[in-house]
């Protein structure tokens, strides 16, 4: 069985967007709506900008699927944009700074940042988006949940319990547009979008992503690639605009000595039939991650979003063809796109727990994985038996 990976086609005004997802197993029921929804709320969240208007985002499987299920070849999906007129898009010679404008036009050896800005564009990221929700399907038969949600946004920040189980926070979440699930925060949030708009600025923010019901020992302490803690962090910082990553307490655990940063392990005979197999913890300062593996609980992650590389009152740039000091070029653009971006962040997170937990119990169809996981379960429980 390959590893389970995906790669993604396509431009900001191409014709379309187009993933393809390979090492899936055969016999996985599909949910096409999920991944449309996912699409759809990834187009949301107060903030965005006049393209979420005119597109309206929905995926077509066009192979690896017969009657709703994989049958174990490459699954590729697309979704068309609207707005394709990549050709007569026009030509963009003052870089912005903050985007990939500027590096990759001299990558490139050209003066129109045009080519670098279509592929550099967040637009991508519909596809792995499609590809995390995709891989949900996955996680779904494992009892495995992953949810993001808006932590902090400027310097409005959620209060956000650590003790809130998965169906409760994505119905907090889902009940305002800005995508977090503390209501006190939602009024202040929106607030400092307003503000932003109104002096031509862009916000950024925290996103916190949570994965329940997650098996101990997946990923591995033996190579750095297959550490997933690193992985994680990898697929955060990947996304566009984002300029960090932590686990857990991430940072503070430089400020604080071990006997706060550590989780004390405890042994909890009612809960051996859990995914934690009865090693429990009253902390979870870890985020579930130890040497690079789960270890039973919640998986916690976040990942810090700059404010958007386009401004409406523009910066300080240099025209890439007379290379005279000029204002930086204007293309249309979000104020804040953190909501939206939180929908990206769960699904990519989605997608490496998958990767990780086809590595550990993988096989040809989910028959194999789904024996080979409850073996593996068996085998655990034994222990000191």
């Amino acid at each position: 069985m390959a590893n389970l990976e995906y790669r993604t086609a396509g431009e900001s005004h191409g014709q379309a967007l187009t993933v393809f997802i390979d090492g899936l197993p055969a016999d996985l029921p599909i949910d096409l709506e999920r991944i449309d929804h996912e699409l759809r709320r990834r187009q949301g969240g107060y903030g965005r900008g006049g393209r979420m208007k005119i597109e309206k985002d929905a995926a077509t499987i066009l192979s690896g699927i017969r009657r709703g299920r994989t049958i174990g070849s490459p699954l590729v999906m697309q979704v068309p944009n609207r707005d394709f007129r990549i050709d007569d898009a026009p030509t963009i010679s003052r870089p912005r700074p903050g985007h990939a404008d500027l590096a990759g036009a001299v990558k490139w050896l050209t003066t129109d940042c045009r080519n670098t800005l279509e592929r550099a564009s967040a637009r991508e990221t519909t596809s792995r988006t499609a590809a995390g929700a995709l891989a949900k399907s996955l996680l779904q038969a494992f009892g495995i949940e992953a949810v993001a949600f808006v932590a902090e946004l400027g310097p409005v920040r959620a209060d956000v319990p650590d003790t809130i189980g998965a169906d409760e926070l994505i119905a907090r979440r889902d009940a305002n547009d800005m995508y977090t699930p503390d209501p006190t925060a939602v009024d202040a949030m929106i607030a400092h979008i307003r503000e932003a708009k109104k002096a031509g600025d862009t916000v950024g923010g925290i996103i916190e992503a949570r994965v329940f019901n997650v098996p101990i020992g997946l990923g591995s302490c033996m190579t750095a690639s297959g550490r997933l803690d690193g992985r994680l962090a990898q697929a955060i910082v990947s996304i566009q605009a984002f300029k960090g990553a932590e686990i857990g307490l991430g940072f503070e655990t430089a400020r604080r000595p071990g006997s706060q940063v550590h989780d004390a392990i405890q042994f909890d005979p009612g809960q051996r039939n859990t995914p934690n197999y009865g090693f429990v913890r009253e902390t979870n300062r870890a985020g579930g991650l130890e040497g690079g593996m789960t270890n039973g609980m919640p998986i916690v992650v976040r990942g810090a979003m700059k404010p958007i590389s386009t401004l409406m009152q523009g910066m300080d740039s240099v025209n890439l063809q007379t290379l005279v000091a000029e204002r930086s070029d204007y293309e249309r653009s979000d104020v804040c796109a953190v909501p939206a971006a939180s929908v990206v962040v769960e699904n990519v997170v989605a997608f490496e727990v998958a990767r990780a937990l086809l590595e550990k119990f993988g096989g040809d169809t989910m028959t194999e994985i789904q024996a080979a996981y409850a073996h593996h379960a068996a085998a655990v429980r034994s222990l000191g038996t």
